[in-house]
Formats: structure tokens, C-alpha cells, sequence
């Protein structure tokens, strides 16, 4: 049991990387609060992990804003005594070059996937000092280290900037036992992409592109999560896990 003990909270935990990271830290032995604002998917993968013999909590939470994070947190204390691991992980694509991308198709991307990571992060903070340290997780990308034709300026942009945030939380909280850290996938099924890889040419492009020879899956990446959620990466902050298959190492 690698996490035994633990308590995490995992925006975006309905489905995609989200849910694997959920089902997997909780059959590791950690108490897990789903937080979603997809309701019906996050009570089905809730009433999954429990049905296995997980602790388990679905919330509501918009990423975007701040008092629904309070409330998040407040609920992860409240039925499970403390906060040791928050992984960020709801994002958001639009798939638009620089010109196509409008004003509102922008502060969306930016809105979701950047300051739904600050927001995550600043609301962990305090509950995991008291905690004595905890591990905070954000979700980036390969694009938040390479540029694409492909992924939206926006995306890479909102991936770039979670990146570094990481980076500067991660040394500013060091001192307190805040381990802050950064994942980045490569091609992955999810519902994020599903769309996009149901058509076999795109698919096979990105096989063809990744040297493993196959797509990833959110298992894949919960993998990693585990790793960096666990004292196992005691040692471990302000770094870049990269789980892509070989890809940006080309």
C-alpha cells in the first residue's frame, strides 16, 4: 500500500487520467475526494472505487472558481481529517492556430487549465502545512514543453504556464514539506482526445510519432501520479515527469 493513510483530491477526477489516478491512489490505500464538474460521471467512477473497497468522496467543484474550491477542501477535511495530495488534472483543449483563436476561446483554456491549477494549489496549501507537507501534482503536457501544429496555441500556452508555475510553487514551499511537481503526458486516449484519435489518420500519425508504437493510456499516467503522490519521491520537487512514450525524446 503506497499511499496508505494519504488523502488526495483530484479535480477532473470523473474520467480520463483523472478517474485511472482516482481508482489507482485508492486501491494504494488512499482516501480519495473526486472533484468534478461532470456530476454523473464523477458518482459513477465514486460508486466504482467504492464498490472495490475504496474510501472514496464525490464533490462538485468548478476549477474556475475560488470558493468552490474552499468548499472542496473543506470537504476532504472534513470527512477524511487532513489533505496530504492534490492533483490537479481538469484542463480544457481548443484546437485553433494563433489567428483562429478568439479572445473567449482563450481566457477559457487559460481560465481552466491555468488558474484552475493556481487556485488548486493556493487552496491546498494552508491544510497541508498543518499536515506537516504534502505533494501537489499538476497535469501539463508535452506541449507545455514542444510546440505543434496541431494542439492549439492556447493549449500550449495554458501547458507552458503550469510548468513553471510548478517550478516557482515548488520552491516557495519547500520549507514547509510541500513537494510541487509537474506531469506531463504524452499522446493519450482520453475523452479529452477521443474525438480527435477516432480518426485513423490522426491516429496513426501519433503511433508513428512515438517510438513505444502505441497510444497511451490514463493508466499509463496514473502510474506516475502514484509515484509522485507517494513518499517514494521524498525527494522529488520541482520536476518535469515526462510519461509519453519516447516522444520529445526525438
Amino acid at each position: 500500500m503506497r499511499v496508505a493513510g494519504k488523502v488526495a483530491l483530484i479535480s477532473g477526477g470523473s474520467g480520463g487520467i483523472g478517474a485511472a489516478s482516482a481508482k489507482l491512489l485508492a486501491s494504494e490505500g488512499a482516501a480519495v475526494v473526486i472533484a468534478d464538474i461532470l456530476v454523473d460521471q464523477g458518482r459513477a467512477t465514486e460508486a466504482q472505487i467504492a464498490e472495490a473497497g475504496g474510501r472514496v468522496q464525490f464533490v462538485e467543484l468548478d476549477v474556475t472558481n475560488e470558493e468552490s474550491w474552499r468548499w472542496a477542501v473543506k470537504n476532504a477535511i472534513d470527512n477524511f481529517g487532513r489533505l496530504d495530495v492534490v492533483v490537479n488534472s481538469a484542463g480544457v483543449v481548443h484546437r485553433a492556430g494563433v489567428e483562429e483563436t478568439t479572445v473567449e476561446d482563450w481566457d477559457r483554456v487559460m481560465d481552466v487549465n491555468v488558474k484552475g491549477v493556481f487556485l488548486g494549489t493556493r487552496a491546498a496549501i494552508s491544510d497541508m502545512r498543518k499536515a506537516g507537507g504534502g505533494s501537489i501534482i499538476n497535469i501539463s503536457s508535452i506541449n507545455g514543453l514542444v510546440g505543434s501544429a496541431n494542439s492549439g496555441s492556447s493549449y500550449h500556452a495554458s501547458k507552458g504556464a503550469v510548468r513553471i508555475f510548478s517550478k516557482s510553487a515548488a520552491v516557495q514551499y519547500a520549507k514547509d514539506k510541500i513537494r510541487v511537481n509537474s506531469v506531463h503526458p504524452g499522446y493519450v486516449d482520453s475523452p479529452m482526445t477521443q474525438a480527435y484519435h477516432s480518426v485513423p489518420e490522426v491516429r496513426q500519425e501519433r503511433i508513428g510519432k512515438t517510438p513505444i508504437g502505441r497510444i497511451g493510456t490514463p493508466e499509463d499516467i496514473a502510474s506516475g501520479i502514484l509515484y509522485l503522490a507517494s513518499d517514494e519521491s521524498s525527494y522529488v520537487t520541482g520536476s518535469e515527469l515526462v510519461i509519453d512514450g519516447g516522444m520529445t525524446a526525438q
